[in-house]
């Protein structure tokens, strides 16, 4: 047994009662993003179903934080691809990821915004990873809505996670010009 003694100390001035706690700036951020996150549905088909019966009141997605949906890519830091996404709506998908401000997160629903599905012609996107950076890909065709709950928590998780300054990163600028965007 030890002979050391544990000696309690005083707290600083200032530095004492209700309501005061320490943690980085950039957790702070992190956890004020994750719990208000303002998605975009873009919805093609069936997996746009599935997210209506999510955003309704048996799943209710509003519990996560994204109580309000945005329709308007300026407005909106998660953009949903639900649904087969055709070649030539390519450039419109793209278009709206470009509108979004920074920090955005890319949410794939489905077989078809993951990778095409069981649709391998000639018309299909074969997946909107090769249009825009993904951050999580939800499977299923179509996928249940508590699938799309679980990658929207991912979101969350990396909405949470991420410095402040990761958008700024020599690595995430080179990602975004592998895709043509500056």
């Amino acid at each position: 047994m030890s002979d050391r003694k544990i000696q309690m100390v005083d707290a600083p001035a200032g530095l004492e009662g209700q309501g005061f706690f320490a943690t980085s700036l950039d957790s702070l951020v992190g956890l004020a993003r994750a719990n208000s996150l303002w998605p975009l549905p873009f919805a093609t088909s069936c997996c746009g179903i599935e997210f209506m019966a999510t955003m309704a009141a048996h799943y209710d997605i509003a519990r996560f934080g994204s109580e309000r949906l945005s329709f308007s890519a300026r407005q909106a830091d998660v953009l949903m691809v639900m649904g087969t996404i055709a070649k030539k709506m390519a450039p419109v998908v793209k278009q709206v990821y470009l509108q979004m401000a920074e920090p955005r997160w890319v949410l794939a629903v489905g077989a078809c915004a993951s990778s095409g599905g069981i649709f391998d012609t000639y018309s299909v996107l074969q997946g909107i990873d090769r249009i825009i950076p993904v951050d999580v890909y939800v499977p299923g065709c179509p996928p249940r809505p508590e699938q799309i709950l679980d990658g929207f928590m991912q979101i969350q998780e990396l909405a949470k996670s991420e410095s402040t300054r990761r958008r700024q990163t020599p690595e995430y600028k080179e990602l975004l010009a592998s895709y043509g965007i500056e």
